[in-house]
């Protein structure tokens, strides 16, 4: 199949395609069961579309990629204009700035992201078989797009490190960052897990958790027809919260949780802390085949060590029992490392249109990459496992 065989389209939304002609490309592996994650798929990015967290005044229009090779489609891609570096865990704002400053316009860039998601998964998303001419097809088009339009940049991130390695030998830039993830050591139970740990470490999670289930209520794991409609009115509050505190405003709308309601309950874990049979804290996981992606957290009561249990020990406990591989819980947070979390890499590639600007950023990732391998292996080190167990433990790599 030579290239110009291959046909690009360009969607403003995914109601242009049908599911399972996304999903052939998105989840191939969802024939047989999960998807690896559940954020690719069609139904996750049309409930941010059809909700209104992107589109209209969000700085995220979509601006899908599909390719085809005759009438078929071989590989889609998630791709949003975005106004801002809001919502994307890879910070490029001083990329912007310094842009800026130097007499370039950044904004509107492309991003090719699952919105408001730090969750590593494929980007160029290919039907099984396609995956060298997909990669290719896309990345050009991508480029293409940026350049027509006199874009300054391109972004593809939280992306796997096989498509990182293929996106580099394509010349695009290369980043890597890193958050936590818990690995599942093919525990029985929790006990398990803290017998990995120094006992200075074990006895300070076995506290929290004490103290955490001394609020006054109950903690329930839902899942499925579990999930009721009026539990997203109390999450809903919680995510507000939240929302407010970190970023200023909820990136999510109200009518998401009904979507992802209506449509994804089986892919969610919903933990709830309830007193008195009201929710007043809560935590918001999607499950894939082999993972459990911590989302988001919220309360409007303060309680003593219930964000770590309801975020980080109930996934811990929620993986074990259903045999997951690891728990990934999110951006950021060096909190996580003292309770299991350790360091693993994440991936991004960029495209820069200005050649100056270009030379400058990739001199900048070269110096930040040799500085996140050093973090990595020094957090490794300084992490709660037994020395004695170090080495099997994760690797400065989570791919």
């Amino acid at each position: 199949m030579t290239e110009t065989q291959i046909s690009i389209t360009v969607l403003d939304g995914l109601g242009g395609i049908a599911p399972a002609a996304w999903d052939a490309c998105a989840c191939p592996e969802a024939a047989a069961g999960r998807p690896v994650d559940p954020f690719t798929t069609h139904r996750f990015l049309r409930a941010l579309e059809t909700s209104g967290s992107v589109g209209g005044q969000s700085g995220w229009q979509p601006h899908h990629l599909v390719a085809r090779a005759g009438e078929d489609v071989i590989a889609v891609m998630p791709l949003y204009a975005k106004s801002h570096s809001q919502g994307e865990y890879i910070f490029d704002h001083a990329w912007g700035d310094a842009y800026e400053r130097a007499g370039g316009r950044y904004y509107p860039k492309l991003q090719s992201a699952v919105p408001f998601t730090p969750a590593t998964g494929r980007r160029f998303l290919t039907r099984p078989g396609w995956e060298d001419t997909g990669r290719a097809a896309l990345t050009q088009a991508m480029v293409r797009i940026g350049a027509e339009n006199r874009l300054s940049s391109a972004h593809i991130t939280f992306r796997t490190r096989e498509e990182a390695e293929a996106g580099e030998e394509m010349g695009l830039l290369r980043r890597t960052t890193h958050q936590y993830h818990w690995e599942n050591r093919a525990y029985a139970d929790f006990d398990a897990f803290l017998a990995d740990l120094a006992s200075r470490k074990r006895k300070a999670i076995r506290k929290e958790r004490q103290t955490a289930v001394q609020f006054g209520g109950t903690i329930r794991m839902l899942t499925g027809d579990a999930i009721r409609p009026g539990h997203w009115d109390a999450f809903w509050t919680f995510y507000q919260d939240t929302g407010s505190r970190k970023w200023g405003r909820p990136y999510l709308t109200r009518a998401f949780f009904d979507a992802v309601h209506e449509g994804m309950r089986d892919d969610i874990l919903l933990v709830l802390a309830e007193r008195d049979g009201r929710p007043v804290a809560g935590a918001l996981n999607f499950i894939g085949r082999d993972t459990l992606f911590g989302r988001y957290w919220g309360a409007v009561e303060d309680h003593p060590c219930l964000h770590f249990e309801c975020c980080y020990y109930q996934a811990i406990d929620y993986a074990i029992a259903h045999g997951l591989a690891r728990v990934e819980a999110g951006a950021q947070g060096d909190h996580k490392l003292s309770r299991g979390y350790l360091p693993v890499a994440t991936h991004s590639l960029h495209w820069i249109a200005d050649p100056g600007f270009r030379k400058a950023v990739a001199r900048y990732l070269d110096e930040e990459r040799a500085a996140v391998a050093e973090d990595i292996e020094a957090l490794v080190d300084f992490g709660p496992f037994r020395r004695i167990d170090r080495g099997g433990g994760p690797g400065p790599d989570g791919d």
